[in-house]
């Protein structure tokens, strides 16, 4: 099939990059800008297309959110262009870069790729949710143009910028959730003499819970750990705190936050990317977590 639109990724990281491939296998015009040299040349040809997906850094940092590099990347799309946002950002910032970017349409639409198979998963998606920041005609036809270049879903969502952006969070987080429950359960199965690889058998055929997150072993330790699960929980964390407040659910995310971080500690497991998004844990903290 041919295709009229010129489409731009900004960011070639597992996400942008496999979805760069996908648009060019499925026939589009294609142009990647990243900051390495391979893509560096094409920043000005980014201003040539009608729609560009922004694939770029967004960590939670112990200062917060970092949107610094979103920002730097929408001053780089073409006036009266599209701009849809696939980096995970917090309630509400969808609408904020939109009123600071007003010459350009600007959505937000959220990946779900697994780094082990992204290529099959920005190829045959799940799912396909585009977040509009202003509910009129205007946007909602461009947020078709932009669900109608996407690769066939079984399930495609039009709705609110917020909304998106909260369905990301709540499925990264509730599987963080489900590690850090799996991690506390195993435990106890294996100090009360019981067989786990019996009991995960059994609790992962219940279609309620399945296979998924259900080893409390997983690559180099135990614990949420990987790039999406450390910093999403974290910012989950601040955005209860703000739009909500209340004392037991705060103490409920601290406390699965305190149990990770002991689990990849004392695992040793993702430490670079757990100091990142906390900072440098105290001496009497570190031995804390490495004692038990």
């Amino acid at each position: 099939m041919k295709y009229t639109q010129k489409i731009g990724f900004m960011g070639q990281g597992y996400i942008g990059k496999n979805y760069s491939d996908d648009f060019e296998n499925r026939g589009f015009s294609v142009v990647r800008y990243s900051v390495e040299e391979v893509h560096k040349h094409n920043k000005e040809k980014i201003k040539e297309c009608d729609i560009v997906f922004i694939a770029v850094p967004a960590p939670t940092t112990p200062k917060g959110f970092d949107d610094s590099i979103i920002k730097e990347a929408l001053k780089l799309v073409g006036k009266n262009k599209t701009a849809v946002i696939k980096s995970t950002i917090p309630v509400g910032k969808t609408e904020e870069l939109q009123k600071k970017n007003k010459n350009i349409f600007v959505f937000h639409s959220p990946e779900f790729l697994t780094e082990a198979t992204a290529s099959h998963d920005a190829a045959y998606p799940d799912r396909n949710i585009v977040g509009m920041p202003v509910w009129n005609d205007t946007y909602k036809k461009r947020a078709d143009e932009v669900m109608n270049i996407l690769p066939k879903s079984p399930y495609n969502l039009i709705c609110n910028s917020r909304d998106a952006e909260l369905i990301k969070y709540g499925g990264n987080c509730l599987s963080y959730a489900k590690i850090i429950f799996v991690n506390i359960f195993y435990d106890l199965v294996v100090n009360s003499g019981a067989n786990w690889e019996t009991v995960k058998e059994a609790i992962s055929a219940d279609p309620r819970i399945g296979k998924y997150h259900i080893d409390p072993i997983h690559k180099t330790g135990r614990g949420a750990g990987g790039h999406c699960f450390i910093k999403d929980f974290a910012m989950l964390s601040k955005m209860y705190d703000e739009f909500v407040g209340n004392k037991y659910g705060k103490n409920v995310l601290k406390s699965l936050e305190e149990k990770n971080k002991h689990l990849l500690t004392k695992t040793k497991k993702d430490l670079d990317l757990l100091q990142g998004v906390y900072g440098r844990a105290k001496s009497k903290k570190r031995k804390k977590y490495q004692k038990n």
